[in-house]
C-alpha cells in the first residue's frame, strides 16, 4: 500500500491497540452528539433495530468518549462526527453507518451495500446534513436519558 493510500485509509478508520486501553471497551461502540435531535433519533432507531443488542451507546461529550480521544487522536472533538468502533477499528462519518448496518438484520443490513458510494461523495452528504442538523432536528440542554430497559447498552 502506498502512501496516499494508507493517508486516506487512516483519514477513515484507525486501528486501535486493545491491549493497552485503560477502559474496557464493548465490542461495538457507537459514539454520537448527545445534544442533537437528529443524533439522539438515530440512536433511538438503532436500539429498536438491534434486536440482538450488539451497539453499545456513548455521547461525543461523555467521559467514555473523552478517555477514547486520549487513546485514539482519530476521534473528531467536534460534535458533527458519528463514530463506529468496531473491535479494533475506529469508522467516521458515513463510513461508520455503513460497516455498523452490518450488525442488523435485513433488509437494514442492505444499507452496508452503501459502500459502493465514494467516500469524499458520501462524505460530502454527510458533512451537508451534518451542517444543517441542528437547525431542522434542534437540539437540547442535555444527553437524553435512555428507556430502563435500555440503560445497560450506555455508557457514560
Amino acid at each position: 500500500m502506498d502512501k496516499k493510500t494508507r493517508a486516506k485509509k487512516s483519514a477513515t478508520t484507525q486501528n486501535l491497540p486493545v491491549e493497552s486501553s485503560p477502559i474496557s471497551l464493548p465490542p461495538r461502540l457507537v459514539l454520537y452528539d448527545g445534544v442533537c435531535g437528529l443524533c439522539s433519533r438515530s440512536v433511538r432507531a438503532l436500539v429498536r433495530l438491534d434486536v440482538d443488542r450488539r451497539l453499545r451507546y456513548a455521547p461525543l461529550q461523555g467521559e467514555t468518549a473523552a478517555q477514547l480521544r486520549l487513546l485514539y487522536p482519530s476521534i473528531p472533538t467536534q460534535l458533527d462526527s458519528f463514530v463506529y468502533i468496531n473491535g479494533t477499528t475506529v469508522w467516521l462519518r458515513s463510513r461508520a453507518f455503513i460497516h455498523m448496518a452490518k450488525q442488523f438484520h435485513y433488509p437494514w443490513r442492505a444499507f452496508s451495500w452503501l459502500w459502493v458510494i465514494p467516500p469524499p461523495l458520501a462524505n460530502l452528504v454527510y458533512r451537508l446534513v451534518a451542517t444543517f442538523r441542528y437547525r431542522i432536528w434542534g437540539k437540547t440542554d442535555h444527553c437524553e436519558i435512555p428507556a430502563p430497559r435500555d440503560q445497560e447498552l450506555f455508557l457514560p
